[in-house]
């Protein structure tokens, strides 16, 4: 499977449009919170574009078609984004004014407020682990797609997206970030929808061949209020279930929207604390409108793929691809695809310039300019601190790409597990906020032995039960918060522990 030289040239022409904005973008570029946070001025309509290019990688715009492609494949999935959305609405009511009332550069140093730095560093860490091991796995699947249309090595592959990412992420900054993100969500919604209006056009009945095989097939399901187990049916291993979508799916939100760096920087950049709160909630309703679009792609390729040119696939999430190179006309394969790369680095863009600012400011300023004590924008040092952002960001670039090509090396079954385990970060860091805001005896030893129990639970859940992944945030914040707070009963703290929650500023326990 291979592309036209003219798609080809379409798809290079955009990675160089992108690396050519973040130059231009970066221009100006004078300091850390520039670099790091856009000069916190930039408007809301702009963070929630940047928030959902975010969440939508490489394998969402692949895979979610191939779930309702799928020969039991439904619109169940559309469940969680109800999840989403309630989430939202709770981060924004009640972390985002926690963020936006300082002058705090990661969701991190919250944690350093209420428990010590300790906790602050722990924390970073785990989000710069995990956030690097999952989005360089990411970016080994976007190269896999990648080779699949161009026919040329895999590794090269993953070396050019990740390189193109790294350049207009250094020169640009948060700006270029949210700005490209920007072009990026526009871009892959209008080529989805582009494929989707293609696609249609191959039914001999058009909309209505579609809606009828939807319909007769069962994959216009959409709810599934099973609770009850039976013989057939498990609530806790069943991944898409109303139940698991709405709870799982908003606590899930609640840590990766609420205490993931990636999104919270986001936050840090709007003009006002309402104007973050608009974005996050609005993104809710984005996302669940491109999650019914990529569904109703699958269930149009699957009437295509039955109806019209009968053929079986390996696997699902290779579908749409095949679709996209084999049947759209020359000058659209390339648009297409510019769609799936754009949803692949606005996520590897966003994770390079978090990383660089939990890097700087929980890590780097600190131990490099103590004297500049909680604030990296302190204009003394600016200069060297803007150059180490912007070298941070090479650094994690790399190691992506390195992580990128390694996995090319394990099976695929591998690198779905090391996803998981990516994502238990989401739970367990909201299980140390949920300590630090709710509770007043817990320290920041308790709040340790939580996030390591949460681990350790969340890993042996993984692999030695069948319970589905929308549970495993629920499962990973209670355990954090319980074996935290019950830690912090038996174990005397280094120092008297804080008299207050989260919420007063006035009492530290700083390490």
């Amino acid at each position: 499977m291979a592309i036209s030289s003219i798609d080809a040239a379409i798809l290079v022409l955009y990675m160089l449009i992108m690396v050519a904005l973040g130059l231009w973008v970066g221009r100006d570029q004078k300091d850390l919170s520039g670099y790091l946070l856009g000069g916190r001025d930039l408007p809301w309509w702009a963070i929630l574009g940047s928030i959902v290019a975010t969440e939508t990688s490489t394998a969402t715009f692949l895979s979610v078609p191939g779930i309702a492609f799928a020969a039991d494949g439904d619109m169940r999935f559309l469940q969680l984004a109800f999840g989403f959305l309630v989430g939202r609405v709770i981060v924004a009511i009640v972390l985002v004014p926690l963020y936006c009332r300082g002058e705090i550069f990661t969701a991190y140093e919250i944690l350093q407020q209420r428990f010590g730095g300790a906790s602050k560093k722990c924390a970073s860490l785990l989000f710069l682990i995990t956030r690097n091991l999952g989005d360089g796995l990411r970016l080994f699947l976007a190269g896999i797609a990648l080779e699949k249309v161009l026919g040329i090595d895999l590794h090269l592959c993953i070396a050019v997206i990740g390189i193109a990412t790294i350049v207009y992420t250094f020169f640009g900054g948060m700006k270029a970030v949210i700005w490209s993100d920007c072009i990026q969500l526009v871009v892959y919604m209008v080529g989805g929808f582009l494929a989707l209006k293609i696609l249609v056009g191959f039914l001999p009945g058009g909309w209505s061949e579609l809606f009828e095989f939807g319909n007769s097939t069962g994959r216009f399901h959409i709810l599934d209020f099973r609770w009850q187990s039976t013989a057939t049916f498990n609530l806790w291993s069943e991944t898409y279930t109303f139940w698991s979508g709405l709870i799982g799916g908003a606590v899930l939100t609640l840590g990766t929207h609420g205490t993931d760096q990636m999104f919270v920087q986001r936050y840090l950049c709007a003009r006002s604390g309402r104007d973050a709160q608009r974005a996050v909630i609005a993104s809710g309703f984005v996302v669940f409108a491109q999650f019914a679009l990529f569904l109703l792609l699958g269930v149009a390729l699957a009437a295509y793929y039955t109806n019209v040119d009968p053929q079986t696939f390996a696997h699902n999430d290779e579908v749409f691809a095949t679709f996209i190179v084999d049947h759209l006309p020359i000058g659209l394969v390339g648009i297409t695809l510019a769609a799936v790369f754009a949803a692949a680095m606005s996520t590897l863009s966003s994770s390079l310039n978090s990383s660089a600012a939990a890097a700087v400011s929980d890590f780097y300023a600190p131990w490099a300019y103590p004297e500049v004590g909680d604030d990296p924008s302190h204009p003394d040092h600016s200069d060297k601190l803007l150059l180490a952002g912007r070298s941070f960001t090479i650094i994690f670039g790399i190691l992506q790409i390195a992580i990128g090509m390694g996995a090319s090396y394990v099976s695929r079954s591998v690198v779905g597990d090391a996803l998981a385990i990516a994502g238990f970060t989401a739970g367990i860091l909201l299980g140390v906020f949920g300590l630090g805001m709710f509770t007043r005896s817990a320290h920041q030893r308790g709040a340790l032995v939580g996030m390591v129990c949460g681990i350790a639970v969340l890993t042996g859940i993984k692999f030695g039960t069948t319970i589905a992944w929308p549970w495993y945030a629920i499962i990973g914040s209670l355990t954090t918060f319980v074996c935290g707070y019950l830690a912090s009963q038996l174990i005397s703290p280094l120092h008297a522990p804080a008299a207050s929650t989260v919420e007063d500023d006035s009492m530290r326990d700083k390490e």
